[in-house]
């Protein structure tokens, strides 16, 4: 969202409705539905039913500061970790003259900034730097900020916060109706499609990375999604 005008709760929450009236209508051709596999044997809780465990989707924010720049979102049950996470992917340089010393594949390291909540709080920025030495190699290197390691207190529980705020009138973590609106107004149109076309999720195994077709998805919009999940 664009800078509010103040830490005010209205004036936040206005923007956070901006952004979503901005959101362009989800395409089906975007959408990755995905059912967790049954490995125990007994009676199949999902498959007997078109209920997902996981969704993904690309969706692109229609206004002057994000015009053309995908937005892939994923959640599900059952998968290999268990994160949340905001990844900012940056574009490759333009002609990078140092293409050739990189050890591997340039396409698969791309600068990233991690803003992460689960399952510990963390900002991580990945980039691309030489390896030390006589040599002119590059490698992808992680720097970090463990908020566990750097600050010596203790973090309340989210509800615990929330609780707070609703003591103090502070209102700027929940929602608004117009922006409760304005977030069905996103979703409902592409659930309803699913619904019509009874589109069949992909299958996929419990401690796995997901449907294969989320990949393709990434692929399409030039994202890589992260390994781990």
């Amino acid at each position: 969202m664009e800078p509010p005008v103040s830490l005010d709760g209205e004036d936040i929450r206005d923007e956070k409705v901006k952004v979503l009236r901005s959101i362009r209508k989800v395409d089906i051709e975007d959408v990755v539905l995905g059912q967790l596999k049954d490995a125990s044997g007994d009676v199949d809780r999902y498959t007997k039913s078109m209920t997902p465990t996981y969704f993904a989707a690309a969706m692109y924010i229609d206004n002057a500061r994000w015009d053309g720049v995908p937005f892939l979102i994923k959640t599900g049950m059952g998968l290999m970790e268990n994160r949340a996470e905001i990844r900012i992917q940056f574009h490759h340089v333009p002609g990078n003259i140092y293409r050739e010393r990189f050890g591997h594949d340039i396409d698969l390291d791309t600068n990233e900034l991690v803003l992460r909540d689960l399952p510990e709080e963390a900002i991580l920025l990945k980039v691309n730097n030489k390896v030390p030495g006589l040599g002119l190699q590059l490698d992808a290197s992680e720097l970090n900020l463990l908020y566990r390691d750097r600050y010596d207190v203790e973090v309340p529980d989210s509800y615990e916060h929330l609780l707070l705020d609703v003591l103090d009138g502070d209102s700027h973590l929940f929602m608004r109706s117009d922006e409760l609106a304005a977030a069905w107004s996103v979703l409902a149109p592409i659930l309803h499609e699913i619904d019509q076309k009874s589109v069949a999720p992909e299958l996929y195994d419990a401690g796995d990375k997901g449907p294969i077709n989320a990949y393709y998805l990434a692929a399409k919009h030039g994202v890589r999604w992260d390994d781990g999940c």
